[in-house]
């Protein structure tokens, strides 16, 4: 749900002596952290009272709506502030990619620390466009694109089977075979999700209606 028209709560943010506040900006969905930005009261006031993201750039010293020339969006759909009430974030719906130069989805790619596989459960979201843009441009010999040609009948047996093969595995020693069978169950089940046009963040919602 986007952040309404009437929330003014933005206006305890308390700005420094340059007049900014920074803004962590993550994917609602993910968790990935998209970017560092700044925003002035006027860039707050603009993003709060229609619901898009802008931001101050410092270096133009000038308020835009996040990408405004490239035709993306960032829809703010949660907001936070800090206790000290200096630093704001925002989960974002975000259209496009937040480093356009580098056209990718965050600007933090480039990992310096840690394995690939250290990121947790943010991998459903980046999954989850994976497997969306096999759909919009499927691949000859893709497994993905060859589960979309054949429906969600087949889709549908391929998460049955593999919640089965989850369940013997579970019944084993080992750690790995649940690990294992885990993921092929969670990745037939996005694909599923993807046919019936559902996203993982209306399950999660879902979740978070039932531990209220």
């Amino acid at each position: 749900m986007a952040v309404q028209k009437e929330n003014a709560e933005w206006k305890n943010l308390k700005f420094d002596k340059n007049g900014l506040v920074p803004v962590v900006v993550q994917d609602y969905e993910s968790g990935e952290v998209l970017m560092l930005v700044y925003m002035n009261e006027e860039a707050a006031e603009k993003t709060f009272s229609t619901g898009y993201a802008h931001y101050y750039s410092r270096s133009k010293k000038a308020v835009t709506k996040y990408g405004a020339t490239l035709g993306n969006t960032q829809k703010v759909m949660t907001a936070f502030i800090d206790h000290d009430s200096d630093t704001l974030l925002l989960k974002v719906k975000q259209k496009g990619n937040a480093d356009a130069e580098k056209n990718t989805f965050t600007c933090f790619s480039q990992q310096i620390q840690g394995q690939y596989n250290d990121i947790g459960g943010e991998m459903f979201g980046r999954l989850q466009r994976i497997i969306s843009e096999y759909k919009k441009n499927p691949e000859e010999g893709a497994y993905t694109s060859f589960l979309f040609v054949r429906g969600v009948d087949r889709i549908g047996k391929k998460v049955g089977e593999e919640a089965v093969e989850l369940v013997i595995a579970a019944k084993n020693e080992e750690k790995s075979g649940v690990i294992s069978e885990a993921a092929d169950l969670l990745y037939h089940m996005m694909v599923l999700l993807n046919v019936k046009d559902v996203k993982i963040s209306e399950v999660c919602a879902e979740l978070c209606k039932r531990n209220r």
